[in-house]
Order: structure tokens, then C-alpha cells, then sequence
């Protein structure tokens, strides 16, 4: 059996393709020469992204979708086969965490917002889920397909603080796995289910929780980063490896994985 890292001709849909990180392996994806079509609730950031393949041979379009609303997807998935006729990759990259739903000295859990904590697992969780089931059926009839969930390090243990975010991405990881299996054996042995779970990135999200306004380290910064073996914040570019090899047939045989992309970090404890 040749081993292939090939995705080139697939076409991938990824949400939340407009933010930074999935904008990132929007561009990868297409590097390698898949079609990618870029979901986003604001699609002037997927379109600059998509307009950016496009102008480099690549081959991408934006389509607008909330990942919350089930006639958002059916339309852009109208959209997508419209496009490219088919869908062999799902991404599903729409999340992040609110600061709301984050517990602090201004912010105790005893009265934390909980519609914010809802919009928290609404986001990461629901909207994964219902992407899913949209998309999913297309796997489903086909027979074939990889689909991608972005987990955390907060899916094996609950972060400080990030209650909501912690919850939601335990969830994540939860889903996936049993998606993994219920794919398998309800529509076919060639879909596969996984997730990648990310450590520490710098975001929008969560910049207010490792950084001060004048850049330096906070305290939860600080105890990040002595906690990661490699003494640093990952950058978007070195979680696609991962999610490319999860699409692609050199991973024909991993189905309901959560792959830590950490520094290190779930492999120490600090001492």
C-alpha cells in the first residue's frame, strides 16, 4: 500500500475561514492543490483569502454561512457543489472563546453571564455539530470523506477560568470520537472523524489572558509558558501538517484521534 500525503483535486470546506488560523490552512490546503471553499459569518475576510489563492493558481471561493443556522449551511452547501460538485474534507474551524464567559476577580463564577457561556458552547459545539450534519450527509452518500474538528488542550483538562471554553472544547473532542464511530457504522468504513488539539496560540481570544496592553507576559502567560517543554506559542502554519495529514491517505487508518499540537505541553507537568 502506497502511503500518500496527496490532497491535491480534494475539496475542502472550512468554517470560520476568515480568522486568522483557518485563513492559514485555507491558504495551505490550496498550496497543496486542493479546492477550498472558505466559510465565513463575514465573507469580506474569506473572500480577501479566497481572492489571495485564486491570484496564486489556486483555486477558492468564499461563501457566506452561520454555522448556527441550519438554512445558512444548506445554502452554502448549494453554493459549494454549485462550485466544485462534491465535498471530500470538512473543517470544522468556527470557535473561540468569550471573555464574558471567563471567569476573573471582575468576573466570579457565581455570577458570570450565562448567556454568554451558551454562546461560548453554542459556537464550538452546536456549530460543529450542525455543520456536520449538513455537510456530513454529503460524506454520508459518497461513502467517502475526512472531516477535522479543532479540539484544545483544554479537552483533556480544564483550563483555569475558561470555564465555557473548557467545556466546549471537552465536548468537541467528545463528539468527534463519536462521530468516528457512527459514520463507520451506520454509512461507511472509508469516513473518517478527527480532531486536532492545539496549545497555546496567541489569538484575538485569548490575548487578553497571556498578554498585557504593552505586550509583556501575564501571569497565566508566564505559567503557559514554563509549563510548555518548548518555552513558546505555536503559530497557526505548524497546525496544518497535522490537519493535512488527517485528509489525506497517509491517515487512511486513523479515525476518532485527537492530536495534541501542544509544544509539549500534555507531556509535562512541571516537574
Amino acid at each position: 500500500m502506497e502511503v500518500s500525503f496527496d490532497i491535491s483535486k480534494k475539496v475542502a470546506v472550512i468554517t470560520g475561514a476568515g480568522g486568522v488560523i483557518c485563513g492559514v490552512m485555507a491558504r495551505e490546503f490550496a498550496k497543496k492543490g486542493a479546492r477550498v471553499a472558505l466559510l465565513d459569518l463575514f465573507p469580506e475576510r474569506a473572500q480577501a483569502i479566497a481572492g489571495e489563492i485564486n491570484s496564486l493558481g489556486g483555486e477558492a471561493v468564499a461563501v457566506k454561512a452561520n454555522v448556527l443556522e441550519r438554512k445558512s449551511l444548506e445554502e452554502a452547501r448549494a453554493e459549494v457543489l454549485a462550485r466544485f460538485g462534491r465535498v471530500d474534507i470538512l473543517v470544522n474551524g468556527a470557535g473561540g472563546n468569550k471573555k464574558e464567559a471567563t471567569v476573573s476577580e471582575d468576573n466570579p463564577f457565581f455570577s458570570m453571564d450565562l448567556d454568554a457561556f451558551k454562546w461560548v458552547f453554542d459556537l464550538n459545539v452546536t456549530g460543529a455539530v450542525l455543520t456536520t450534519q449538513v455537510f456530513g450527509e454529503l460524506l454520508a452518500k459518497q461513502g467517502t470523506g475526512s472531516v477535522v474538528n479543532i479540539a484544545s488542550m483544554a479537552s483533556v483538562l480544564p483550563l483555569t477560568n475558561t470555564v465555557a471554553y473548557s467545556g466546549a472544547k471537552c465536548a468537541v473532542a467528545n463528539f468527534t470520537q463519536w462521530m468516528a464511530a457512527h459514520f463507520n457504522l451506520n454509512y461507511s468504513p472509508n469516513i473518517r472523524v478527527n480532531a486536532i488539539a492545539p496549545g497555546f496560540l496567541l489569538t484575538e481570544q485569548n490575548r487578553f489572558l497571556m498578554q498585557n496592553a504593552d505586550g509583556t507576559s501575564t501571569a497565566r502567560g508566564d505559567r503557559v509558558l514554563d509549563k510548555t517543554p518548548m518555552g513558546r506559542y505555536g503559530e497557526p502554519e505548524e497546525l496544518c501538517g497535522a490537519v493535512i495529514w488527517l485528509c489525506s491517505d497517509a491517515a487512511s487508518f486513523v479515525n476518532g484521534a485527537v492530536i495534541p499540537i501542544d509544544g509539549g505541553f500534555s507531556a509535562y507537568w512541571g516537574v
